[in-house]
């Protein structure tokens, strides 16, 4: 080997033994193979960045590319701009490197078979800036979508704002943003994928606005570059700040996703957007909606069983009763709570949003998860993907198992009312059906957060109630020793809540013997199939006015 390639680019001049040295971890890399491992480092596993049409080309279907027009999109030097080259000369370097006429490529294409709009920054040319030719590339790809009723992928790379064009490059953000605000008032799906790296006005405007946000692992992603922030600030800034991962776990974007993931995962994306296939006939009724079918069992023996660390979870559920499922995370303002989930579902062909809590499936994981008691973070993702859920037409499955919500200090300072409230208040005025099952532990407004449905269900060993039993004792006994007495008062059985009408129906269960994940999952599947089916033809308006009826009777 004569010489080696580094991460700019120099090529050596044996081109059978070219090499290129990981930024990452400094491993040279034997060129050929890092192609064929899609630029990613073999040892490490860092992701190295690669072209627009590169892109392209790994995420769409062959020969599927079909690019929009760019003949009227001209960029132009209106400021005259000269540091030490002018930026004409720069426009022609880039020109001459990249081969692209600037940083932004658009057009149709087919992913998985379905039809897309995609746009695609170039950070080869000029570190990817945003100029009035890059906002008039987002800009007509938004129209294109629009116009076709498409969904629009934004493969997003880019340094920022262009200085070189002034303000007409800050007015890029106006005019980008505003074009992706009419997909979203005519319910069309917006992807922002996020690569290494994205900044400033790219991500203060666009790149941010996606219904679904995804990122390549390790890709820095923020609004101001780090080295003006620690200058700024004057203080080191914590490992890991403004990569993928930092936002995934301040509840910034939806997932990180690995290079070679990436074309499967946003066929699920696409395809629980716009499920082609058939609906499934009607599976034999499991769920009793008759309070005398309904054995009583002792309340302190259902609270036992219901809390019992082997009932199957949301996450269990999504695995086993649901066919296809895709997490998405956080609540785009501050943090993803780990214990309440939520994400894309099908369900014998219908497209879904499932939410529910979970605890973890052992002690471990239990305690990670916050043992089911969700933060105001929580709730808030809640809202997010119910109102997710409304601009695509989608059910809502609501799956509740929860002793309440976290009674931190914390969760206090962050507004947990007001996320709780705002969670009841907006899920009862969405014009989609919603379909709640109380699977495990019903506990206060931190499960009412989930259940304002047109039909609420409960399995037979679950609860729900004001209060938990331990608390109502110490409350009104003075003694948590008098739970079992305060759990037949409080009337929380399945029996007891269908027979006063705050649950629709109750998913049957064996009285001894631990849960059946098998089992419960295809009741399941098979009451919420009945469930949505019932609730398919009704027309938005009218499942608004009918909860709104349902919750208004109780008291009265």
């Amino acid at each position: 080997m004569t010489e080696v390639i580094d991460t700019i680019g120099r090529q050596g001049t044996d081109q059978d033994t070219t090499w290129t040295k990981c930024p990452s971890c400094a491993e040279y890399q034997y060129k050929p193979q890092l192609e064929r491992n899609l630029r990613v480092c073999t040892r490490c596993g860092h992701h190295l960045r690669i072209g627009a049409h590169r892109r392209l080309a790994l995420l769409l279907d062959e020969n599927s590319w079909a690019p929009g027009s760019y003949d009227d999109i001209e960029t132009r030097d209106v400021l005259d701009f000269r540091d030490h080259k002018s930026y004409r000369q720069r426009l022609a370097h880039a020109r001459a490197k990249t081969g692209e006429y600037d940083a932004a490529v658009f057009g149709i294409g087919t992913l998985d078979g379905r039809r897309l709009v995609v746009a695609a920054m170039e950070f080869g040319f000029m570190g990817g800036s945003m100029g009035s030719a890059v906002g008039e590339v987002i800009t007509r790809a938004a129209e294109l979508a629009l116009a076709q009723r498409l969904p629009l992928l934004l493969c997003c790379a880019s340094g920022g704002a262009r200085m070189q064009e002034g303000s007409l490059s800050l007015m890029q953000m106006a005019k980008t943003s505003q074009a992706i605000g009419r997909l979203h008032e005519a319910g069309l799906l917006v992807v922002c994928l996020l690569t290494d790296p994205t900044f400033g006005g790219v991500t203060a405007s666009f790149a941010m606005l996606g219904d679904v946000l995804v990122a390549e692992p390790g890709a820095l992603i923020g609004f101001a570059g780090p080295g003006v922030i620690s200058q700024t600030i004057g203080e080191d800034l914590p490992p890991g700040f403004q990569t993928a991962e930092f936002l995934l776990a301040h509840g910034l974007i939806d997932a990180v996703v690995p290079r070679a993931q990436l074309r499967a995962y946003l066929a699920k994306v696409l395809t629980a957007h716009a499920p082609d296939t058939p609906l499934g006939p009607l599976l034999p009724p499991v769920t009793v909606t008759d309070p005398a079918q309904v054995s009583p069992r002792p309340a302190a023996t259902v609270v036992k069983v219901a809390r019992d660390q082997a009932r199957p979870t949301t996450l269990s559920f999504a695995a086993v009763a649901f066919d296809t499922f895709v997490e998405l995370r956080g609540d785009r303002m501050f943090a993803d709570s780990s214990a309440l989930v939520g994400g894309l579902a099908t369900l014998g062909g219908r497209a879904v949003m499932l939410i529910g809590h979970e605890k973890g499936s052992d002690t471990r994981e239990s305690i990670a998860r916050n043992f089911g008691m969700p933060e105001p973070e929580g709730y808030r993702k809640a809202l997010r993907l119910m109102r997710h859920a409304a601009k695509f037409g989608m059910p809502i499955v609501t799956l509740i198992d929860t002793p309440g919500a976290y009674p931190g200090v914390g969760a206090e300072e962050r507004g947990q009312a007001g996320a709780i409230a705002r969670a009841i208040m907006e899920s009862s005025r969405l014009p989609v059906p919603i379909v709640t099952v109380v699977t495990g532990e019903g506990g206060s407004g931190g499960a009412l957060a989930l259940g304002v449905a047109d039909t609420v269900l409960m399995f037979e060993n679950s609860y729900y109630s004001v209060i938990s039993p331990e608390g109502c004792a110490a409350i009104l006994w003075g003694n948590r020793a008098a739970a079992n007495t305060a759990a037949e008062a409080l009337k929380l059985t399945a029996a007891d809540l269908l027979s006063l009408g705050v649950v629709d129906g109750v998913i049957p269960e064996d009285a001894e013997g631990g849960p059946d994940i098998v089992r419960m999952a295809g009741d399941l599947r098979a009451a919420l199939s009945n469930a949505l089916t019932a609730l398919s033809t009704v027309p938005g308006p009218d499942l608004i006015e009918a909860r709104y009826r349902k919750f208004r009777k109780f008291g009265s």
